[in-house]
């Protein structure tokens, strides 16, 4: 293909005619990106200065369209950048009336942001909400966790949750569902020592009940587990029709794991040990079964022996 050969003075002008295009298209960009311009950017609605006395749940979602005036430079590099990614809304209008108009603080709403873009409206403009009677009432709290610990380490007594209530306000009809308040999930791995531990609560998903606090300090005492074998007398229930009744063995071995250091305070009155006629009255069993009915929080059975027992029975 034969290439265009152009004199010097050809070159000079030919690059002059690119240089002042390349200058008007760059002034041309300069001045269009400088004019004003409106865009739509998303962001969440956080509520600040509550009814007092109201409980309210909103009708529509906390997402919101703003109309946002600012040049075309800040749509380029700005558009998905409003800063902050919420703004805040007052409900003081609330106390009067069910509705809050959005362009009643754009001023306060335009405050909020840290660039010279402008908040021209909001879409939508009106919030509705619905109301019922403010009731409060305490729940307990419930831990959630996932444990692992170490090898013989375990939990040695009742892990302490402070405070082990939580204050919920809102309409009635929705407390009354609420029978405890469950905190975010605590994992925790290879455990052997004590641990404590602030704990937020579950994200609260109903937007017109309030809770407090919103996080509870955690205790998980921990201890290394030893066995023990305890010897415990024999009680017989439901013999009502009082049979002299001789059982053998008269007592039976419990061994369990124990923290070490409840070793020593364990003994054969956190334990107790029957055996129930109504097997042989009932069932027609030749063995009774030993049951235990009472043992120690967080001890841990390994085995009973025996866990059947002979008996006569002299009428």
């Amino acid at each position: 293909m034969p290439f265009i050969k152009l004199t010097n003075i050809e070159r000079k002008r030919f690059l002059v005619f690119i240089s002042c295009l390349l200058l008007a298209v760059a002034g041309w960009l300069f001045l269009a990106l400088n004019n004003k311009y409106v865009y739509t950017a998303k962001t969440v609605l956080v509520y600040t200065n509550f009814p007092q006395k109201k409980a309210f749940h909103p009708l529509q979602s906390d997402t919101v369209d703003l109309q946002v005036e600012g040049t075309g430079w800040q749509l380029i590099f700005a558009r998905l950048r409003i800063n902050p990614q919420s703004i805040s809304v007052s409900l003081n209008k609330l106390n009067a009336s069910n509705f809050v108009l959005l362009s009643e603080q754009l001023y306060n709403v335009n405050r909020q942001l840290e660039s010279s873009q402008k908040i021209i409206s909001v879409i939508p403009d009106t919030l509705y909400f619905d109301f019922s009677k403010r009731s409060v009432k305490r729940v307990p709290v419930k831990l959630s966790s996932r444990f692992d610990f170490a090898h013989q380490y375990g939990i040695s007594s009742l892990i302490e949750i402070t405070p082990r209530y939580v204050t919920l306000s809102g309409p009635q009809k929705e407390l009354e569902k609420i029978k405890s308040w469950d905190t975010d999930t605590l994992t925790l791995h290879n455990l052997q020592n004590t641990t404590t531990t602030r704990l937020a609560m579950k994200q609260n998903k109903l937007k017109n009940v309030n809770i407090f606090p919103n996080s509870v300090e955690v205790k998980i005492p921990i201890d290394e587990f030893t066995e023990k074998t305890i010897e415990v007398p024999l009680k017989v229930i439901n013999n009502t029709e009082y049979y002299d009744l001789k059982l053998y063995p008269k007592k039976v071995k419990v061994t369990f794991l124990v923290a070490l250091s409840s070793y020593s305070r364990i003994n054969d009155d956190f334990i107790e040990a029957r055996v129930d006629v109504n097997e042989w009255k009932q069932l027609n069993h030749h063995q009774l079964t030993v049951q235990l009915s009472r043992f120690p929080d967080y001890c841990k059975m390994i085995k009973i022996v025996p866990n059947k027992i002979d008996f006569i029975i002299e009428k």
